[in-house]
């Protein structure tokens, strides 16, 4: 198997990943079930970018998933903030 081939195969698998989390997103009752759903999109998203840049030789896309990293940590902070204000 060529590492081409495997990483195309782990995309396909991310993307599924990604489905089940939208399911996750629609199906979820508690804003927490939300929010790890919305964290499996921002995780999958940099591995995906991170891939499709070994695929593609584009290392310009490499920046692009640091930045998509930064944002779903600030994202989970900020949730996590405003949950505590609502609750006090």
């Amino acid at each position: 198997m060529t590492a081409g081939l495997f990483l195309s195969i782990l995309l396909i698998i991310l993307l599924l990943s990604v489905m089940g989390g939208l399911l996750a997103v629609l199906r979820g009752r508690a804003p927490a079930e939300r929010i790890m759903a919305v964290q499996l999109f921002g995780t999958a998203a940099v591995a995906m970018l991170l891939i499709l840049s070994r695929l593609m030789g584009m290392p310009a896309l490499l920046d692009v998933a640091l930045v998509f990293a930064v944002l779903a940590a600030v994202s989970l902070v900020a949730f996590v903030v405003l949950g505590r204000r609502g609750q006090g």
